[in-house]
């Protein structure tokens, strides 16, 4: 039987190999996404930026896994990382702004955060 603790570092293990995984190799990306989402990027410095606070905060996930009591209150930050990418993506899908991909991102990114907020409530003390 999975314990809530077990459960929690599966969750933010997950997250963090799945964040990785799609997110470092948009470094080597830019020309590929001008020509195939255009419009082009044309702040770069946002582009690379976002990438790199993402892959932080996927180092984030790992610090929680490895220790979930200690850094539990890190939790809550993780929940609103999610959100705060998902939840304009949704918003910004709906008025035609970006397309299916970005949806698809946006969504895995708040069901993550809703696993998150799952795995927080269920490590509570007490």
């Amino acid at each position: 039987m999975k314990t809530p603790q077990s459960s929690a570092k599966l969750v933010f293990r997950f997250a963090a190999i799945y964040g990785f995984l799609v997110l470092f190799p948009q470094y080597f990306l830019e020309t590929w996404i001008n020509q195939n989402f255009p419009p082009a990027i044309t702040h770069p410095e946002n582009f690379y930026g976002f990438i790199g606070i993402a892959l932080a905060w996927q180092t984030v996930f790992l610090m929680i896994a490895s220790d979930v009591s200690r850094y539990r209150p890190l939790m809550l930050p993780a929940i609103l990382e999610k959100v705060a990418f998902g939840g304009p993506a949704v918003v910004l899908f709906v008025q035609g702004r970006v397309g299916l991909p970005l949806l698809a991102a946006g969504l895995t990114d708040l069901a993550l955060g809703a696993a998150f907020a799952v795995v927080y409530r269920a490590t509570r003390s007490g």
